[in-house]
């Protein structure tokens, strides 16, 4: 058994993964979220500081919600991330989708150049390649 105290109230409680949040707060946390979502979709070119303020939600929280893809905003909203390798506004995630294909095109060359590359030998004939044989 995993036992940790809850980052949010200090509760002590039975450790599964993922945020180190209580259930409670792990309700509270999601019952934000619903309220953020719900109001970046009523005010869609509202900014993130106006959304903390309204909502009473962290703007690292906010940043962490549209990094983990959980929430988008839309194209003309005042909320955008930066792309982490070149640095492109991009509504959510951690890349945009230009720096997602070179990183797929770079991972599929590692691969392809990884891979064992072996050659097909024509079959010849049973005197060539003999092999046991059972009655």
């Amino acid at each position: 058994m995993n036992v940790r105290n809850c980052v949010n109230c200090g509760r002590i409680f039975n450790y599964l993964g993922g945020t180190i949040l209580c259930q409670a707060c792990k309700e509270k946390m999601e019952s934000k979220f619903q309220e953020v979502k719900e109001f970046i979709r009523e005010n869609p070119g509202v900014s993130m500081q106006e959304v903390s303020e309204v909502c009473d939600v962290p703007t690292s929280q906010i940043q962490q919600w549209l990094r983990e893809e959980r929430l988008e905003v839309t194209e003309n909203s005042a909320i955008y991330l930066n792309c982490e390798s070149c640095g492109e506004p991009i509504r959510s995630g951690k890349f945009c989708e230009k720096c997602k294909l070179n990183m797929s095109m770079g991972f599929q060359n590692i691969l392809d150049a990884n891979k064992p590359k072996t050659k097909l030998k024509p079959k010849g004939t049973d005197k060539e390649n003999p092999k046991m044989r059972f009655l």
